[in-house]
């Protein structure tokens, strides 16, 4: 049991000897407590309570958060994500339903393992991806645990987690996924570096000319062969209205109709199609 360490205000819990049936040290026994806090409505003495019982607990919680350091995360952000799973654990805890242990461990772990998946990844990634690659990492791990052990392969990896090789090799991509690279970054050490940007395609603008193109050829072989010729001279070889008019022997002002008049007919036609 937890001890009273004053004799008046405020207690303070401290976690008594473990029992034997305790497999840790921060594993008090808060059955009587947690009895009591069931017991209790809304009010300023089970709020006390609840923070004695978070506070005597809380050890626990950051016996759990360190199982996940060294993944990419500040061991001080797993506590605080492990705390809160400690608080959700103590507020729907049922003492009826077995030790509290039993219950607050999952729910621990479940948070921070959540923490992981929603927060940790820069991209959005399918959760089946992140199944994989947690199954494929703890494969690894365990068949690297004895001295001198290659790393795997694909294929012990899948023989090991009867996952496919496919499967296996969607696990290990995703394994240092955590981060994207920026596209300004450097791939090569050499004078004639380029960033990971230099070998991305771009855009053909000259792809929108080519459907243009193939848009208004039928309208443009339904045009008079007067118009045809004006649409050409224009656009393809360039002229000026002035020289266009001069050389068909009409005014600047007739070509000018002539050529609003062809475009719009091809355009009608186009968008018809």
């Amino acid at each position: 049991m937890p001890v009273d360490t004053a004799s008046s205000g405020p207690r303070t819990l401290v976690p008594a000897r473990p029992a034997s049936r305790h497999p840790h040290d921060d594993a008090p026994d808060t059955a009587s407590l947690f009895t009591r806090l069931a017991g209790l409505g809304d009010g300023p003495e089970r709020d006390a309570l609840r923070g004695e019982l978070v506070a005597v607990w809380l050890p626990m919680a950051h016996r759990i958060a360190g199982r996940f350091r060294d993944r990419g995360e500040n061991i001080e952000d797993l506590r605080q994500v492990a705390a809160l799973g400690l608080v959700k654990a103590v507020d729907r805890y049922d003492p009826s339903r077995g030790a509290f242990e039993s219950y607050a461990v999952p729910t621990v772990t479940g948070e921070i393992k959540r923490h992981f998946r929603d927060r940790m990844w820069v991209l959005r990634v399918p959760r089946s991806v992140q199944e994989l690659r947690n199954r494929v990492r703890v494969a690894r791990r365990e068949l690297t645990q004895q001295p001198g052990s290659a790393e795997p392969t694909t294929a012990a990896l899948a023989a090991h987690t009867g996952l496919t090789e496919d499967e296996v090799k969607a696990g290990l991509e995703a394994l240092d996924s955590f981060s994207t690279l920026s596209l300004d970054a450097e791939l090569s050490v050499g004078d004639d570096g380029y960033s990971l940007a230099d070998t991305l395609g771009d855009v053909d603008g000259s792809l929108d000319t080519v459907v243009d193109r193939e848009a208004v050829k039928e309208g443009l072989r339904r045009l008079p062969e007067r118009e045809r010729a004006i649409l050409y001279m224009r656009f393809f070889e360039d002229m000026t209205q002035s020289r266009i008019a001069d050389q068909l022997g009409i005014s600047q002002m007739h070509v000018s109709r002539l050529i609003t008049r062809s475009c719009a007919r091809v355009r009608a036609e186009a968008l018809r199609q």
